[in-house]
């Protein structure tokens, strides 16, 4: 966890969700974001849940990120109870693949958003968040440009490898 204020709640509806939310609290580290990480379940905590999502304005947090596999409740139930937006992380399921979080967590009804990234897609979910929190921070709106130049470049340098190469001595790197 951060030592500053958190900018960016990390919850999800249970522990075995953490691997996937892992992602997000690596990103929040990478960009120096400060974070809080917390188990918070909409079907077996509801009184945290809600107190949870009330207090997150007071308590500094600039966006909530939601991960939740199966019904998936949790995102859009905290959008119902904050302000704040929430970036709901559809969890994958072992017996949907976590298209039912997927479905569940997109279905909102008007007026109650909850932004929504692909299954077990944490990652985007931070990058998300911290582009969010970058729209008002300079230094860190500079970190993010930085950041897309490092992609940028990490293409171009693929790019140039195929080209010298070629494409069969490229496929293989996948072989191993």
């Amino acid at each position: 966890m951060s030592e500053k204020t958190p900018l960016v709640g990390i919850i999800m509806g249970s522990d075995s969700d953490l691997p996937t939310m892992q992602s997000a609290i690596a990103l929040c580290e990478d960009f120096a974001v400060p974070y809080e990480v917390a188990i918070v379940s909409a079907h077996r905590t509801p009184k945290r849940m809600v107190d949870y999502a009330q207090t997150a304005v007071d308590r500094g947090l600039k966006v909530i990120i939601a991960g939740a596999g199966g019904a998936a409740h949790l995102p859009g139930m905290v959008a119902s109870l904050t302000p704040l937006p929430v970036i709901g992380v559809p969890v994958k399921t072992r017996h949907l693949q976590g298209v039912d979080s997927l479905y569940s967590i997109v279905q909102m009804p008007g007026g109650i958003p909850v932004a929504t990234v692909a299954i077990n897609n944490a990652k985007n979910a931070g990058l998300l968040a911290i582009q969010m929190i970058a729209a008002f921070d300079s230094e860190l709106l500079k970190k993010v440009e930085d950041y897309r130049q490092e992609l940028k470049t990490s293409v171009m340098d693929k790019q140039n490898r195929l080209d010298e190469v070629g494409y069969q001595e490229y496929l293989k790197d996948f072989e191993n």
